[in-house]
């Protein structure tokens, strides 16, 4: 059997952490959404209707610190434009509380999840 590539590794991390959170009660507004500032992977609605921007980091190796710590300032950054343009495109929205998740899946922690709420905030 051949190995996964990087790519289908990421879209089976992504549908296993969309799972997780709608286990948890959050509903899928939209996946893997793309602009010039970044990808989205994640948009999701909560319970308390928070409009959640989800970080999926999957990573094989903590050689350089794991998945949670993949989410450097500057993709926090990147994300944070990407959902102000999610707005822009989305106006239904803009009245919203948001948040801004992180869901990290480690592969030499057999595959567990962490999902950091409100991982990292708006610095405007």
């Amino acid at each position: 059997m051949p190995k996964p590539s990087t790519q289908q590794l990421g879209q089976h991390a992504e549908q296993r952490a969309c799972n997780h959170l709608q286990a948890q009660g959050l509903s899928l507004i939209t996946q893997n959404f793309y602009s010039k500032y970044g990808e989205i992977d994640l948009v999701m609605l909560d319970k308390q209707q928070t409009l959640v921007f989800v970080e999926v980091r999957y990573r094989s190796s903590n050689r350089f610190g794991g998945a949670v710590a993949s989410v450097t300032l500057s993709k926090q950054r990147k994300i944070i434009a990407a959902a102000r343009y999610f707005l822009y495109c989305y106006p239904q929205y803009a009245c919203f509380n948001i948040r801004f998740d992180v869901l990290a899946i480690d592969k030499q922690g057999n595959n567990t999840i962490t999902w950091l709420p409100a991982a990292f905030l708006v610095d405007d």
